[in-house]
């Protein structure tokens, strides 16, 4: 036991040390099996078939082969430097939750994760495009379909989505942790390991309560919870109060937040299989 946790706490002080990418891998693998379960057989029949092609990317370092792998592929290839470097404002919109909703000025030109899922669907259900081009569509939709459910890619306060927001988790507050990596990393993985499974077949009558909208609807909703759940908690009940020197996430507050955390990875997941079924099914 006195290795393991020396152990522990290196992966933890590494993992906040590197750039943090929206949902980690647990959070956007999760909404992509979600979606995978739920989508009709010819939709999941279609995704392998397209992904078979994944090797056209020419990304051999960031593989997209499997509807998993290639729900992290767009984080993955920020690693590639210049050649993927005009992607990096399509993973999130910085609408601020203190103001009215206003997604037009935070999608301007088409640099925002919403705008970017109705371009893919696009070049998805274009089937005259090279296979290449809707290899690509299908990889950065199942990703941004994750990124646009975790609540701070779709409203911040001008804080470039809680990452200039210092944040302690629980018992845990090393100095460079903040509100967006415990969005993005520890609570989505508290939420998603919570029991029962999230990846499960959903009654139709769930899908369509969920499913229902659309991007914008979307947009506004996962804005919203920014607002209710990520920001009045840690700005002590008011979210657009003024901000601590360190925002404090106890236990008690951590388990409140739980189950918004999971609706949204759950939200992602179904409506990514809507979209899926749309394109391809």
């Amino acid at each position: 036991m006195s290795r393991i946790i020396p152990a522990l706490l290196a992966v933890f002080a590494a993992t906040i040390a590197a750039p943090v990418s929206a949902y980690w891998e647990y959070g956007h693998q999760t909404v992509a099996a979600i979606a995978y379960r739920n989508a009709r057989p010819e939709t999941r029949t279609a995704i392998d078939r397209i992904l078979r092609h994944a090797p056209l990317l020419e990304t051999p370092t960031c593989p997209a082969r499997t509807i998993a792998q290639a729900s992290v592929w767009a984080d993955c290839i920020k690693s590639l430097g210049p050649r993927f470097s005009y992607t990096a404002n399509w993973h999130y919109q910085n609408v601020n939750v203190c103001k009215p909703f206003d997604l037009k000025s935070a999608c301007r030109d088409g640099n925002c994760v919403s705008a970017q899922i109705d371009r893919d669907m696009k070049l998805l259900k274009d089937k005259t495009l090279p296979m290449r081009e809707r290899v690509q569509a299908l990889a950065f939709l199942i990703h941004f379909m994750g990124d646009l459910h975790q609540p701070l890619h779709a409203g911040d306060r001008d804080d470039l989505g809680g990452n200039r927001v210092s944040a302690a988790y629980g018992a845990y507050a090393p100095e460079r942790l903040n509100l967006h990596s415990i969005w993005d990393g520890y609570l989505a993985e508290r939420a998603i390991s919570t029991p029962p499974s999230l990846v499960r077949r959903y009654l139709p009558e769930e899908k369509a309560a969920i499913q229902a909208g659309t991007t914008e609807d979307w947009s506004r909703e996962s804005w919203q919870v920014a607002h209710d759940a990520t920001y009045a908690t840690a700005m002590g009940g008011d979210a657009c109060g003024p901000v601590p020197a360190r925002a404090r996430l106890d236990q008690a507050t951590i388990q409140k937040l739980v189950p918004a955390a999971r609706l949204e990875v759950e939200r992602g997941g179904l409506r990514l299989a809507r979209l899926l079924d749309e394109a391809l099914g």
